[in-house]
């Protein structure tokens, strides 16, 4: 009778999951990602000297880790913190050796899966029906998003223009969305992507914010309005569409796409080490079970090709390209490649150093920008370079919240303030278009016409 009763509850339980799936995630007790995570950690890890840097390399190499900041053990260095996912098995072993040789550390996330159910476990509803209904504080799904952009087209027919660039490895349409306007034939454009790396949801979160607050503030903001009427603005809010599904039914901190190496067993692609751009030079791997693996060649990932043949069509009129990812709280231009000024760097750090300051009036919160090779590392073959050596004046990478202590699970109540914050950052940079600036692109042609 007692085993009945206890089978009889648990399909009421089992039931009542299957309904609420229809609106929201299971709850904790459902085991998210079938609790691959429980008992992993995330460690903080600060290297004093070179010395200590070797033998972290060293120990990080021995075990296998998820390098969260920086992305690739080549890039660790001293006296800057790294953030490394640790398996469970590995846990005690690898405190053992940090306190053995003395090296500074603190364990950040003490059950990733633990923190991965307060992310996305706890949910009382999940808006999305219509327009209306959408709630845009919770991070939503690939199918969820490609909804919602269909509805974002139905209901904004004077603003909005949705289409297709291509499809990715995996099959599915890479959908973009054109806010603005329809006056005149020419008007400058805005190039907006997120969700290049699968794991960082924050990105297609302010894809999405920024959709919205465009179309909803086009009637009372006067500044809105004007960026509306004046530009163009193309929205990719989930360039990676294979990873970022991969990361909602598999891996939470995939990051790469998912195509699949003839040779290896490993997939995907470092989607922002793809470009034509000094390809697979310093800051890149040629392993493919890297997570920055540069890829067989040149855009080879269906994902990126489609974004380049796009920009390259539109590049007379696309005057700043802006890509989302984090975390790391930074506003960063080129050059990624290089250790070297841009032609005109005047305009660009001018840009920068406004928008930081807009984000700043929202909450409070720091953003260091600068040029990313300086600013944050080394890195080839990224988009943002790629933008800029192909004639967009105004190329800039994002990483938004936080700086460590979430991570990649950066709470749904921060999307909020993250977006909001961030909003102000990007309409500066747009507004900025709208003005002359005497280094513009004169000094960029320079750059790549040297007989100019």
């Amino acid at each position: 009778m007692a085993v009945n009763f206890r089978c009889a509850v648990q399909a009421l339980v089992l039931l009542g999951c299957v309904i609420i799936l229809s609106n929201v995630l299971c709850p904790v007790g459902a085991n998210l990602y079938n609790n691959r995570y429980a008992g992993d950690q995330v460690f903080r890890i600060t290297p004093s000297n070179k010395e200590e840097v070797q033998v972290l390399k060293k120990l990080l190499g021995n075990i296998k880790v998820d390098l969260w900041q920086p992305n690739s053990a080549s890039l660790i260095r001293h006296n800057a913190t790294v953030d490394v996912h640790v398996r469970r098995n590995d846990t005690r072993g690898l405190r053992t050796r940090l306190q053995k040789e003395h090296i500074d550390f603190k364990v950040f996330i003490s059950n990733l899966q633990r923190e991965i159910e307060k992310q996305t476990g706890h949910r009382s509803s999940r808006k999305r029906r219509s327009e209306s209904q959408y709630d845009y504080e919770v991070y939503h799904s690939l199918e969820e998003i490609q909804s919602w952009m269909f509805e974002m087209n139905r209901t904004h027919p004077h603003l909005v223009d949705m289409f297709s660039i291509g499809r990715s490895y995996e099959g599915r349409p890479l959908y973009i969305l054109q806010l603005g306007k329809r006056t005149r034939s020419y008007k400058k454009a805005v190039w907006i992507d997120c969700g290049v790396h699968a794991r960082e949801w924050i990105g297609p979160a302010f894809c999405q914010w920024f959709v919205k607050e465009a179309l909803h503030s086009y009637q009372y903001d006067s500044v809105m309005r004007r960026l509306m009427n004046q530009l163009n603005f193309y929205i990719m809010p989930v360039f990676n569409v294979d990873g970022y599904h991969f990361s909602w039914t598999t891996d939470r901190f995939w990051r790469k796409t998912r195509s699949k190496n003839a040779k290896y067993h490993c997939r995907g692609v470092d989607a922002n080490r793809n470009w034509k751009v000094k390809w697979c030079e310093e800051g890149a791997s040629s392993q493919p079970c890297d997570d920055t693996y540069c890829g067989p060649f040149p855009e080879s990932e269906p994902e990126v090709k489609a974004v380049a043949k796009f920009l390259r069509k539109h590049k007379k009129r696309v005057k700043a390209y802006i890509s989302i990812h984090a975390y790391a709280q930074m506003l960063l231009y080129p050059y990624s490649y290089k250790y070297a000024t841009i032609p005109n760097f005047n305009c660009v750090e001018s840009a920068a150093h406004n928008a930081v300051t807009a984000l700043y009036s929202a909450y409070g919160v720091r953003y260091r920008y600068g040029p990313a090779s300086t600013t944050l590392y080394v890195s080839s073959g990224s988009s943002m370079d790629w933008a800029y050596r192909n004639g967009i004046p105004y190329a800039f990478a994002f990483e938004l919240r936080d700086t460590g202590y979430f991570g990649f699970l950066l709470p749904e109540a921060l999307i909020n303030p993250t977006c909001t914050e961030t909003m102000r950052a990007v309409k500066t940079i747009s507004s900025g278009l709208l003005k002359k600036c005497e280094t513009g692109m004169h000094q960029l042609d320079r750059e790549r016409y040297p007989y100019l």
